[in-house]
């Protein structure tokens, strides 16, 4: 069985999902016949190489939002992310354009190193002082991922090196009808739309398993749209 993951480096709730998504896939009794691919979904796409900021900053202006309603946005995504188990910032990150990041883990898809990157990928960003808009720091988490430091710099030296696969997962998300992230998909059967909790995992994998046609639309989990906003149900203030 596959499970499809779209997703986005700079959405909290594709980190937390990663998170709550495995632990369902933990207990479930036909684990090691799942097979889960990661795909590009840039919730930015249009946000020049080097154009960075402060996530505060970004959110505040973004959304009209004051700085303190910034941080109150972030802080309330953090409990999530810590109640996972999961090291979260809420402040002093970076924001810029995710593409190159995509691009790499097209790399390292190839390589078989996917999963293992885009793990050390959202840790660097989410919990630890990395930049993920360095090259230098790319490689070095290219290379913690088991890839070699001098194919991981030539991809980030050519614009086009995996380019098209990333623009191809896009345009599938697209055609799903995914205009939030993350979005999982099952065995191309039916989809799950947010950071949905472990259990409900749990039971889309035990329903896809047995090929039974249902659809679990996830309508109150929270999620990254395609405009960058990442939402937590039943809290006010947030975006």
């Amino acid at each position: 069985m596959r499970v499809e993951i779209w997703s986005d480096i700079a959405c909290p709730w594709c980190y937390i999902g990663k998170a709550r998504f495995e632990k369902g896939l933990a207990g479930f009794a036909h684990r090691d016949d799942v097979e889960v691919v990661h795909r590009s979904f840039e919730l930015d796409p249009g946000r020049a190489k080097g154009d960075t900021g402060q996530v505060i900053d970004m959110l505040a202006q973004k959304y009209g939002r004051t700085p303190e309603e910034a941080r109150s946005m972030e802080a309330n995504v953090a409990s999530n992310a810590r109640a996972e188990g999961l090291g979260y910032r809420a402040e002093g990150r970076d924001h810029g354009s995710t593409f190159d990041i995509h691009r790499l883990l097209h790399l390292a898809k190839a390589r078989g190193r996917q999963d293992e990157l885009l793990t050390l990928a959202y840790r660097a960003n989410f919990a630890e002082e990395r930049s993920v808009y360095d090259d230098a720091v790319l490689v070095e988490l290219a290379v913690e991922a088991g890839l070699d430091a001098d194919e991981a710099r030539t991809v980030l030296a050519d614009p086009n090196a995996y380019a098209a696969e990333v623009r191809a997962d896009e345009r599938e998300a697209s055609e799903l009808g995914a205009n939030a992230v993350p979005f999982f998909v099952f065995d191309r059967r039916y989809g799950i739309s947010g950071g949905q909790p472990a259990e409900v995992f749990a039971q889309a994998l035990e329903q896809a398993w047995k090929d039974r046609p249902v659809t679990a639309s996830g309508t109150d989990a929270a999620a990254c749209d395609a405009d960058g906003a990442c939402e937590v149900p039943g809290a006010a203030g947030n975006a």
